[in-house]
């Protein structure tokens, strides 16, 4: 080694003991300063991506998000407007000159144009509610969007004038629909979605759909721009038929609705090939169970000649785009706890493309992201590593070449010791099926010494947990625990076969494959059946509730937002309509010992493990009377017990920074009162 590399060598080296001796763990408030890709929208010619950059404002205790734009090659990085208000769903015209984008003002959510030569922008719409799924017309002379429109709540009482200036009770709220509440959302006025177009100069829009059914979702236009293709359901009974959809075709001069597809089953999100002669769509013809995979259909445009093109494909399919060709299809699907983007030819060549699409779920390693493809073949995606949230990233469809293009956490993490995150599989003791999941070892992790084991089991329970970035799992891991993370059977990424295994069984055998996971990570000697504890949220929290039901061997737990009684939570939550027959044959009425045998709460005379219950008090899907179940059994048997209610909390609890702080932080705090790791109380 010559004198100059030599010194080159020592400089690199001083710089890089000091950039590691400056690196401190990944702490709480350091949420507040993660940022990440979302909805990432490529020009057609491929030379520039918009995408959606998304943080937390620490004084609101809110995410924002705001549209920056960057070339391709990854120059010119900068914000789309001066705007510092939310924008989002921005959408390319045909030609490429002009964004059409949702943003919020004073009155709401309206539709805005920018112009890329001379980067202006203009509000060119007057909305009385917020629109969504915004569509270009092929000729880019008219913007296609799906919209509310209110209806009056039904009045059975009439009641008598009240004398002038006196305060009486609010009216009652008369409801008389099936789905009335959502979570998150409370309260749904009535009123329909329905579809409009607006002039892409701005203008008045017109209404293009009526009738009392919904029409949400992506919107497709047919080539000449005569004809708009969407999905809804509008059946007489679509209140009752809730799991069916088609795909239909509105004639946009005169409102004339044809129905496309007729099946029992969803149907949705059509999209008319470049060449105007066919209609993707995804969906499945429903054996009504707990999992069906999204199958990808090809049928002409005029509704004829239905075909699957991915049945040999045992995965859902998502994100479905044509390439310029209309020679095949790009998508999006999960496989073993990763999500892929592929190609799909017409007749049924699956081509991989890239890996590790994701990284938009800040708070547990779920999956999420998206992509769009230019017309030279250049795909825009969000990636994430379990060291990042989701970056923008591009892939060349020719080469599979990805290029990650920015670098939004690089100011924080990379002065941030994370947790190393470690995939393992292991053997199912019920059905010798193998089982994935993932350890996340504490930072600077040492191998000699014993550290507290942490099982954090996912929600769903019809999803997946992957090699993704979690704030969670390494605020567990900085702590000072080892943390595991399995997909029991039941989750998704591993077929049909395997997500439908719950179906009149849950919980089931995937407790056994949780505990099988326990099992192998003490035989590996990095777990220590003397410093076991375990939480869980949602379908992860009825998990914790069943296995501490099932065994005492956790030092402690702590159970977040559980379903207890399946009974009444059936008949309460705001998808009360939806578990009969999918779930567990019949009604709750009419199969009591089949939902009983599988609520939790049927349990609890078994449970000696002190307990933390954790609910946000808003939630309309877990309702709080389930928390509360438990935790008035525990009490009233007096084992160590505590309640925690997070006050305007829905079901996504962690939806606010702070929220997602303080479930942590209590979580961390009760573990260590029963032998966890020791906090730092600073």
């Amino acid at each position: 080694m010559n004198l100059k590399k030599y010194i080159l060598f020592l400089v690199l080296l001083v710089i890089t003991f000091h950039t590691e001796a400056q690196k401190t763990n990944f702490s709480y408030l350091d949420v507040f300063d993660l940022q990440y890709v979302s909805d990432p929208q490529i020009s057609p010619n491929g030379e520039w991506i918009v995408y959606r950059r998304m943080g937390f404002d620490i004084m609101k205790d809110a995410a924002v998000g705001h549209l920056w734009m960057i070339r391709s090659d990854g120059s010119q990085h900068q914000k789309l407007t001066t705007r510092e208000v939310s924008e989002s769903y921005p959408k390319w015209s045909p030609d490429g000159n002009r964004l059409a984008f949702s943003s919020s003002t004073a009155e709401g959510s309206e539709i805005f144009m920018y112009w890329l030569n001379s980067g202006k922008i203009a509000k060119i719409t007057q909305l009385p509610f917020s629109p969504s799924a915004i569509t270009w017309s092929p000729k880019g002379d008219q913007l296609a969007f799906s919209m509310n429109v209110a209806k009056p709540a039904p009045v059975f009482a009439k009641m008598p004038k009240k004398p002038k200036g006196a305060k009486w009770a609010d009216a009652p709220r008369i409801t008389d629909r099936l789905y009335h509440e959502a979570d998150g959302r409370g309260y749904i006025k009535p009123g329909f979605n329905h579809i409009f177009t607006v002039p892409a100069e701005g203008g008045a829009p017109r209404q293009i759909t009526s009738g009392d059914y919904h029409h949400r979702g992506p919107l497709s236009w047919s080539p000449d721009g005569r004809k708009l293709f969407f999905s809804g359901n509008r059946t007489p009974d679509w209140e009752y038929d809730f799991r069916n959809s088609e795909v239909y075709a509105v004639v946009v001069s005169t409102g004339d609705i044809e129905a496309l597809t007729d099946r029992n089953g969803p149907d949705r999100s059509p999209l008319v090939s470049p060449d105007g002669k066919k209609i993707a769509y995804v969906g499945f013809e429903d054996q009504v169970q707990a999992y069906q995979v999204r199958k990808l259909y090809v049928m002409n445009i005029d509704g004829s000649n239905h075909r699957v093109i991915s049945k040999d494909l045992d995965r859902s399919v998502s994100n479905v785009v044509w390439d310029a060709k209309s020679g095949g299809l790009y998508f999006s699907y999960d496989d073993k706890g990763n999500s892929k983007i592929a190609h799909i030819s017409l007749n049924g060549k699956v081509n991989k493309l890239s890996d590790h699409m994701g990284g938009t779920s800040i708070g547990r390693p779920y999956a999420g992201g998206s992509f769009s493809v230019s017309k030279s073949g250049i795909i825009a995606f969000t990636q994430t590593r379990p060291a990042y949230p989701s970056e923008l990233a591009t892939v060349n469809v020719k080469t599979k070449k990805v290029s990650k293009l920015t670098d939004l956490n690089g100011a924080l993490l990379n002065y941030k010791t994370l947790g190393k995150v470690e995939e393992v599989w292991y053997t199912s003791s019920v059905d010798q099926r193998d089982i994935q999941g993932w350890v996340v070892y504490p930072p600077n992790y040492d191998a000699t010494q014993k550290y507290p084991f942490l099982v954090e089991n996912h929600g769903g329970p019809i999803l997946n947990y992957g090699d993704r970035f979690s704030a969670e799992m390494q605020l567990y891991a900085a702590a000072g625990y080892i943390v595991f993370y399995p997909n029991a059977r039941g989750s998704t990424s591993y077929g049909e076969e395997f997500g439908n295994l719950l179906y009149n069984n849950y919980p089931g055998e995937d407790y056994n494959d949780v505990m099988d996971g326990v099992d192998h990570c003490i035989a590996r000697g990095i777990a220590h059946e003397d410093q076991l504890f375990v939480t869980g949220g949602s379908a992860g929290g009825i998990m914790t509730a069943w296995m501490i039901g099932k065994n005492n061997r956790f030092e402690a737990a702590v159970v977040a937002k559980p379903v207890m009684n399946w009974i009444s939570k059936t008949l309460v939550a705001d998808n009360y309509f939806g578990y009969a027959n999918s779930r567990y044959p019949g009604q709750p009425w009419e199969n009591f010992e089949g939902y009983w045998k599988f609520s939790p709460i049927s349990l609890v005379g078994n449970v000696e493990t002190p307990t933390m219950v954790m609910v946000g008090m808003n939630d309309l899907r877990t309702p709080p009377s389930e928390a509360k179940q438990l935790y008035h059994a525990l009490k009233l048997r007096k084992i160590p017990t505590v309640l925690v209610e997070i006050p305007g909390a829905s079901h996504g609890i962690a939806s606010r920074p702070s929220n997602l702080i303080a479930k942590i932080a209590n979580t961390l705090a009760w573990f260590e009162t029963y032998g966890g790791a020791v906090l730092d109380k600073e």
